[in-house]
């Protein structure tokens, strides 16, 4: 079994920042691609940001393009999204997702491709 855990969410105004982090048990996350989903109020879960495996091919939904980085830290088996310039319409619980292991070297798109998921964590942006 594998266990996802997010943290680093919270309640910021608009502009602010947040650092969201997702650890892993019983899995080395350096050998997986990863993503980051959110979910608001009424809406479908939707992708914001994705890494392959080998962590060279990062993608981002266009609503987040230039405001938010989705990276991994080896050493401490992390995986991070920075988010900056926050919006109001950033508002939602973020889930960060388990994928393939080193296939290739693609990320995905679609939350059927990934296998494991974490709780999630609120973020919530004021105006």
């Amino acid at each position: 079994q594998v266990q996802l855990v997010e943290s680093g969410g919270g309640l910021v105004q608009a502009g602010g920042s947040l650092r969201l982090s997702c650890t892993a048990s019983g899995r080395t996350l350096s050998i997986y691609a990863m993503g980051w989903f959110r979910q608001a109020p009424g809406k479908e879960r939707e992708l914001v940001a994705a890494l392959s495996w080998s962590g060279g091919r990062p993608h981002y939904a266009d609503s987040v393009k230039g405001r938010f980085t989705i990276s991994r830290d080896n050493a401490k088996n992390t995986l991070y999204l920075q988010m900056d310039s926050l919006k109001p319409e950033d508002t939602a619980v973020y889930y960060c997702a388990l994928g393939p292991p080193r296939l290739g070297d693609s990320v995905y798109y679609h939350s059927n491709e990934y296998v494991s998921w974490g709780q999630g964590t609120q973020v919530t942006v004021s105006s």
